[in-house]
């Protein structure tokens, strides 16, 4: 079993947390449905752990900003930097996604357009569709989006794997076994309507259809095994380590 560790970074809304789970309990429910256990650190409030014992990150999402520099999340980006230099295996979530892109020198922010929520289609770009973790997915495939801010400019040494006509860095790689994500894969269409529902009078002032958006989430269960294959992944290496 590898060792998995789940990098807190915030806590979703009450209400959602009460019906389905904070954002840590919906990745512990996605890897338990294929056999897996992980770990959790909180990252607002605990001491960095040492690397050495880890076979695999996950980072979650958050309701904090990046650009906001928060010193926990600052706190973050050197130990980040350290695991990437170890070729420690990692998957950043929208928030994640967010934090490693800029811990490895690209810039995040909020987006000039505004958010991005609901149920929306993303596409895999020629090296994503080679890609060892995302090649497995369709080209083009559903995905449970909820964010302000995104990857404004990726590190120079990223490579990008999917994009939409919103975010051109939907899924960034920036090592053999390091990927992030801007997308939910541990988003239920429970969650993402749930989510939605905070956040109509934003997107209404963005001039969005809000009922169109509601009325369009969908089940995104390609997007939603990326979990389950990352974990996969890392067990087949930590077995040949």
């Amino acid at each position: 079993m590898p060792r998995l560790l789940i990098v807190k970074t915030g806590d979703a809304f009450s209400d959602v947390v009460a019906a389905h789970g904070d954002f840590e309990a919906l990745f512990l429910q996605a890897l338990a449905s294929a056999g897996f256990k992980a770990s959790v650190f909180d990252a607002r409030h605990e001491s960095l752990p040492a690397l050495a014992g880890i076979d695999g990150l996950y980072i979650t999402g958050s309701h904090a900003m990046v650009s906001d520099a928060e010193p926990w999340s600052e706190a973050l980006k050197p130990w980040l930097v350290d695991a990437r230099a170890r070729n420690t295996p990692m998957l950043g979530v929208c928030y994640g996604h967010q934090l490693m892109a800029s811990a490895f020198g690209g810039v995040s922010d909020y987006h000039p357009a505004g958010r991005e929520s609901g149920t929306h289609a993303v596409t895999l770009t020629d090296a994503g569709r080679d890609d060892a973790l995302l090649g497995q997915m369709p080209t083009c495939f559903p995905a449970q989006l909820s964010h302000a801010q995104s990857v404004l400019e990726a590190p120079h040494d990223a490579v990008v794997l999917a994009r939409n006509a919103h975010d051109p860095h939907q899924a960034l790689r920036y090592g053999p076994r390091q990927w992030s994500v801007q997308f939910h894969p541990e988003f239920t269409p429970e969650v993402m309507r749930a989510y939605l529902g905070h956040q109509v009078p934003a997107l209404r002032d963005q001039g969005q259809d809000t009922q169109a958006l509601i009325e369009g989430i969908t089940a995104t269960h390609e997007a939603s095994l990326l979990l389950t294959r990352f974990a996969e992944a890392v067990a087949r290496e930590a077995e040949h380590a």
